[in-house]
């Protein structure tokens, strides 16, 4: 970054500047911290919305992805209030599951939805659901697993090798998390447009599985890229307390920003009456 402001005749400067000054790096991070505990509140309002409108129906899909919002955007809030310790922890394996934890968190609500639009397509194409449930706790048993090894690899031995790995494998995750989406989001949207137009909510439901999907594709594959971009590149760091610029850019646009789109277009309450779309989660 500064070599390029240096060519474009810029102050060279201006950015180290920012990245390095205590205020501008308290003042990012607890508006980091302020944006992630408004999400992480709105969502659990709704949540508490969606509870006294249908207390009957026990924990549904649609219940566990906004506990898992709230859950997830709380932690990252906590995490940023105290970005000075988080970020200085040894040794440096505590602040990586600190920071990486709550992104696994948000993989497993998000794709959840993935989840939900799954059993919905299988259920209209008359395809067997009873495995897509047992497939999805598996990968994420999986994905946890392999994550946790890493971290009590590099809790033992602080290896820049098995943390380049641990890095790759972030990677890999968010991409095949895009792919989810855009494989199970673009075959619901395909369906959903040869419905007839007379069909009840179809535009809408049209709008709110096409927004949702670009959505969650885009900050998933950003995601994978800068995570990338950050294991061949020092400069562009996010486990470092002098980066907050690039803190802030790459948060907002993976996390806070979808969440926020995400929780406004699936306000919507339930119908107080079974839907066949409601799925407990049992």
């Amino acid at each position: 970054m500064t070599r390029i402001t240096v060519e474009l005749g810029l102050p060279s400067k201006w950015w180290d500047e920012i990245n390095e000054s205590v205020q501008w790096q308290d003042g990012i991070f607890y508006s980091l911290s302020a944006a992630f505990a408004l999400v992480s509140t709105v969502a659990l309002i709704q949540l508490i919305r969606i509870q006294l409108r249908v207390p009957e129906y026990g924990w549904t899909t649609q219940k566990v992805f906004h506990l898992m919002n709230f859950v997830v955007n709380g932690v990252r809030a906590v995490v940023f209030g105290f970005h000075k310790e988080v970020f200085l922890f040894h040794p440096k394996v505590l602040s990586l599951v600190l920071l990486d934890l709550p992104g696994l968190l948000f993989f497993s609500a998000y794709t959840l939805l993935v989840l939900f639009w799954a059993e919905i397509y299988h259920q209209a194409r008359s395809l067997p659901t009873d495995k897509l449930r047992t497939s999805y706790i598996s990968v994420n048993g999986a994905i946890y697993f392999i994550q946790a090894c890493i971290w009590v690899y590099l809790w033992m031995n602080n290896n820049s090798t098995v943390e380049f790995i641990g890095k790759i494998f972030i990677a890999v995750v968010s991409f095949l998390s895009a792919l989810g989406f855009l494989l199970y989001g673009g075959r619901l949207f395909s369906m959903l447009r040869c419905f007839p137009i007379e069909s009840k909510g179809r535009r809408k439901k049209l709008h709110e599985v096409g927004s949702v999907t670009a959505i969650c594709f885009t900050c998933f594959l950003i995601r994978c890229f800068v995570v990338v971009l950050s294991t061949f590149d020092a400069d562009a760091s996010l486990d470092v307390l002098d980066h907050p610029v690039l803190n802030l850019i790459y948060y907002m646009l993976v996390e806070i920003l979808p969440s926020a789109l995400v929780l406004y277009i699936l306000r919507k309450l339930p119908p107080k009456r079974v839907s066949a779309q409601y799925h407990p989660i049992h």
